[in-house]
């Protein structure tokens, strides 16, 4: 008898959190339509990233790009992807 009460509360948190889970995607979609969800701010400014491609296309590493500019490895490899440079 308690093995069955288990199953059916089981079954009854499942689908209230199948709900909840249906009720925060609807919502995520209507605040990305009204703009909430515009991703993380550049690091560099387009003169800096235009720097930062033509140095990567002079050769210098993008390890040394990176430590110079203050940003990881695969930002400079973002940033070139961005500028079809690589």
């Amino acid at each position: 008898m308690a093995n069955l009460m288990l199953s059916v509360m089981g079954a009854f948190a499942e689908f209230e959190r199948s709900l909840i889970r249906e009720r925060q995607r609807e919502e995520i979609a209507l605040a990305k339509q009204h703009g909430a969800y515009k991703g993380r701010k550049r690091t560099l400014t387009p003169e800096r990233a235009a720097e930062l491609v033509q140095r990567a296309g002079n050769g210098v590493p993008k390890a040394v790009l990176a430590r110079d500019y203050g940003i990881s490895r695969e930002t400079v490899y973002q940033y070139l992807r961005q500028a079809k440079v690589e």
